[in-house]
């Protein structure tokens, strides 16, 4: 973990608040996969319609939100309707979806799985506060919620497209998921409708940006983008705001993809 002295810790401090004024703003919506979850006002459409949205959040954004936003068209712009009612018939209109490497039967076993998740725990969010508050670490939640997420039968292809923190994954897409429901603060990006988890407990959506910048700035100093290196930026960016470090999440990640 980086060191820093008081006269640069305060420099580095004004540089993430700065960066995190510029980009943790509404403006910054449209063209990120959030802006799929915000099309939704009812909480329930949103949890679906975030999880795949990040789901498939790897690559071009503006692909991502173009596919994300296919996938609700498949789902009749109803994803939690969708999910809870899909018949066979349904579901078969889903194989002829594709992103990348995520295909129709990817689609239609995630459905399921979403299925499977409503009807024990009642919503996504439920899943995952509950999980937080039996288990109180974040980690060990992400490690819980990939078994119950396929405690249905499915697919062993689709597997992939949930990240895997017992293998070391860094959990980028499910960190920033995490992100969106949890983060609370008056910029109207996150949503900040899982209150009883606190913002604290969140791990830093680590991407190719966000390493990158993380490292040029000296907040991380291993060189794989994998679950050692997102806890110890968080550790890091802890050290500036310990109640919320994911704040600085579009300050790191904008100023990657803008640093040229």
């Amino acid at each position: 973990m980086a060191q820093y002295s008081d006269y640069t810790y305060q420099q580095m401090y004004q540089l993430l608040e700065e960066l995190h004024d510029k980009y943790n703003r509404e403006d910054f919506i449209e063209a990120d996969p959030i802006s799929i979850p915000h099309s939704f006002t009812d909480n329930k459409d949103r949890e679906i319609a975030g999880f795949l949205a990040a789901t498939i959040a790897w690559g071009n954004r503006k692909a991502i939100v173009r596919s994300a936003r296919r996938m609700m068209e498949y789902m009749d712009f109803a994803p939690y309707d969708f999910v809870m009612g899909a018949t066979e018939k349904d579901l078969d209109t889903l194989r002829s979806y594709v992103h990348r490497t995520f295909n129709g039967e990817d689609f239609v076993d995630f459905v399921r799985a979403l299925q499977g998740v409503c009807h024990r725990f009642g919503t996504v969010g439920n899943m995952f506060e509950t999980l937080y508050c039996q288990l109180g670490d974040m980690a060990a939640v992400l490690s819980v919620a990939r078994r119950e997420f396929f405690s249905v039968c499915h697919n062993t292809h689709c597997e992939k497209h949930f990240s895997s923190i017992d293998k070391g994954a860094a959990c980028k897409r499910l960190n920033m998921y995490l992100r969106w429901f949890v983060r609370r603060d008056n910029r109207g990006v996150d949503f900040g409708t899982w209150s009883t988890i606190p913002m604290s407990a969140l791990y830093l959506p680590l991407d190719l940006h966000s390493g990158n910048m993380g490292r040029e700035l000296g907040l991380l100093t291993r060189r794989q983008n994998d679950w050692k290196a997102t806890v110890e930026i968080t550790e890091t960016l802890k050290r500036f705001c310990a109640e919320d470090p994911v704040k600085y999440d579009f300050a790191l990640f904008g100023a990657g993809i803008n640093s040229k």
